[in-house]
């Protein structure tokens, strides 16, 4: 049986990633509480790696937050993602590990990219400043991973998800992204009777949204690639592969959505007073979609799943 590793099991990707994979016969599942192991003990790691002996890593463990905990907590975004990769990644290494799978951010494209995005356009123009610290730490990432491949043959690859959302997914009033933030604000507004909701920003920005489990899907799909024919696909200097949906939505629409699940029937109010973020985060996932994988759930049923799983977890 081969041992698979999820680092960062607990999070959104993680908790998908560990849902498909542990339906596998095939598979030894390996994940370890943070009490267990810090992923930022470079020590810590390199002895976990040696004594489990492990075939396959994910590497899905990050720290990650919304606009407002990008703009309050830089130099953690940037240090603890640069810690994680570096200390995962050469344990990997060092241990002999056959295949390696770094999830990274589509916040690594630049501000101002030509949409939809395509693997291309990484390093081509300035990053969105409110998130700049973390997508630096998710860029150095994927050099990570090539840089092993073009010096030590290391199979270790990387994927660009867009944002993602579903069951497990961080419902911090003040640090989660923008899907959980609006599904928790909308529900209580509808519990509270309120007249109405403000929503940061004009509405007018557009973002793509991935269901978690579809994330999982295309990962394992990725991973199961042979050698030869993933870095067929890619090259050793541009080795990413986008995972996205195919299509975006403004998040003036996402509000309404939103609205509809929750069944909130007040005012939308956006306080255009607030930042909107980057204009436009569109991924080109032609690449991936040219191997045959294609997301199951859209966004409607995707969100009113992930607004059942939340009525249950309050519970």
């Amino acid at each position: 049986m081969k041992c698979i590793y999820v680092a960062g099991h607990n999070g959104l990707v993680g908790q998908a990633l560990v849902r498909k994979l542990s339906a596998r016969p095939d598979i030894k599942l390996l994940v370890a509480e943070r009490s267990e192991l810090d992923l930022l003990d470079q020590q810590a790691v390199y002895h976990f790696f040696k004594q489990h002996k492990i075939d396959e890593v994910y590497l899905a463990a990050a720290k990650v937050g919304g606009i407002l905990a990008n703009r309050d907590l830089p130099a953690d975004f940037i240090y603890q993602n640069l810690q994680i990769a570096c200390n995962v990644i050469h344990a990997a290494y060092q241990s002999d590990v056959t295949k390696l799978l770094n999830l990274g951010s589509s916040c690594i494209y630049p501000r101002l990219a030509i949409q939809p995005m395509s693997e291309e356009s990484l390093l081509a123009g300035h990053l969105e400043p409110t998130n700049e610290p973390y997508a630096i730490a998710k860029i150095a990432a994927i050099k990570l991973c090539e840089s092993y491949y073009r010096q030590h043959g290391c199979d270790f690859r990387s994927v660009m998800p867009t944002n993602l959302y579903g069951p497990f997914d961080n419902f911090h009033p003040i640090h989660s992204h923008v899907i959980p933030a609006l599904m928790q604000r909308f529900h209580l507004a509808k519990r509270n009777n309120e007249p109405q909701l403000s929503v940061w920003g004009t509405g007018k920005v557009r973002r793509e949204f991935l269901y978690v489990d579809d994330l999982a899907q295309a990962c394992m799909h990725l991973m199961d690639m042979d050698t030869a024919r993933f870095w067929a696909l890619v090259s050793p200097m541009q080795s990413h592969i986008n995972i996205g949906c195919g299509s975006d939505i403004s998040i003036a629409e996402l509000a309404r959505t939103m609205a509809d699940i929750t069944g909130y029937s007040g005012t939308i109010h956006f306080d255009t007073s607030k930042p909107d973020g980057t204009p436009r985060k569109w991924l080109d996932s032609s690449l991936l979609f040219s191997t045959g994988w294609r997301p199951q759930t859209d966004l409607l049923t995707g969100l009113d799943k992930t607004y059942q799983w939340y009525l249950s977890a309050q519970n």
